[in-house]
């Protein structure tokens, strides 16, 4: 069985590659990075290593690479594959969509058995954001002649993978734990499971309690941890008033949980504790400025600090909590990254009032607003003071 999965990354390597050659596939791994590409097309297997006090390691075999740059060789790979993945990060998907789309059409002149694509990503709906590009590329006739054997069930993915500072450049250190879930109700006949796999028929739960409670408290530690001065999460949550409002935070978004589906309150309780305690982990070094980058996607609508605000205050609750997260992260003023960057010169140039609605699209008339800024000039004060 063959595997081709896009993003040969820390987490297309240490998770999403790692447990599909567990399960017994051949994994080619498609990047546009040349280095990486060479090196695997080269060894054709790396190590992935458990940040946990054992220190487990794994060799991850009969691996390979093609380059992403090379279309043919894409459309190739998407042609014979048995199942296709991804981890490029939810705005790379519209760039992969056009070779795979190529894949696709020789696919259906060659006849080939149904194929199922699922986008591993940190987004609601990742696979069916992949197959609206895809299909983008397609005249109507193909896309009803590829709906009949492609499917493109979404899923929720879970791992920590922090930055590595390794000798060799494809080893790869993770967290022990992970979760993968697929949406079993998008699938078609013809699909074989994979071994370590969660299949449920609804995924809407599984990717808000993941996007609202690990997401969202990951990034809560980072920029409260960047705003005092903390360089790791690890060090962050150390700091008991951090690791106290993260905790509220993830409370916050947990009682929205609660209302909107059912989840057992003492379940999600040690849910949350479960998190915490991946979030101290003290064989891991995550640096905040990584787990904060790219505040712009992380404060739109449909992500994991705005979404659960929004909704909480629809049934009646007031997210004070998580509109002291949206205040932190908008005082995340890393130099390197472009979109903190482009946070503070909305912030110069329009206002607090007008850069939160641009970014939020939460109105200056909505009482979350007022929330946001009454706790922006309360951090402002206190980085200050």
């Amino acid at each position: 069985m063959k595997a081709l999965h896009f993003g040969a990354g820390n987490i297309g390597r240490g998770f999403i590659g790692l447990v599909l050659s567990q399960a017994g596939y051949e994994v080619i791994f498609s990047d546009v990075n040349d280095s990486l590409v060479e090196l695997l097309q080269k060894r054709q297997t790396y190590k992935v290593s458990l940040a946990d006090a054992d220190h487990a390691s794994f060799n991850v075999t009969n691996v390979t690479a093609i380059n992403g740059k090379n279309g043919n060789d894409v459309a190739e790979a998407v042609a014979q594959a048995d199942l296709i993945t991804t981890a490029v990060g939810v705005n790379i998907l519209q760039h992969i969509a056009g070779g795979i789309a190529k894949g696709l059409e020789l696919r259906l002149e060659r006849g080939a058995a149904p194929l199922h694509i699922i986008a591993c990503e940190n987004a609601i709906g990742g696979s069916t954001q992949l197959k609206d590009h895809v299909f983008s590329h397609l005249s109507e006739e193909l896309q009803a002649k590829v709906s009949r054997n492609v499917a493109f069930p979404d899923a929720a993915v879970d791992r920590i993978v922090p930055i590595q500072n390794n000798e060799d450049p494809l080893e790869v250190i993770v967290e022990p734990f992970y979760e993968w879930v697929i949406d079993e109700s998008q699938m078609i006949p013809g699909f074989q499971r994979i071994e370590g796999v969660h299949y449920v028929n609804k995924l809407e739960p599984y990717i808000e309690r993941k996007l609202f409670t690990v997401n969202t408290g990951h990034c809560v530690a980072a920029y409260l941890g960047y705003l005092q001065g903390f360089n790791t999460i690890q060090e962050a949550m150390a700091n008991k008033e951090i690791a106290d409002l993260v905790q509220q935070v993830m409370e916050e978004t947990g009682a929205v949980l609660l209302r909107k589906y059912g989840f057992d309150a003492a379940e999600h309780t040690n849910y949350i504790h479960k998190i915490l305690n991946r979030f101290i982990n003290p064989y891991l070094t995550d640096e905040v400025t990584r787990v904060g980058r790219s505040p712009i996607r992380k404060l739109s609508s449909n992500d994991r600090l705005v979404r659960p605000a929004l909704q909480a205050y629809e049934l009646g609750m007031t997210p004070k909590h998580l509109a002291m997260a949206m205040a932190a992260a908008l005082r995340f003023d890393v130099a390197d990254d472009p979109e903190a960057l482009q946070i503070q010169t909305d912030l110069h140039d329009l206002g607090l009032a007008q850069t939160i609605t641009k970014y939020t699209t939460i109105r200056e008339d909505h009482p979350i607003h007022a929330e946001i800024v009454n706790h922006y000039e309360r951090l402002k004060k206190a980085v200050q003071s």
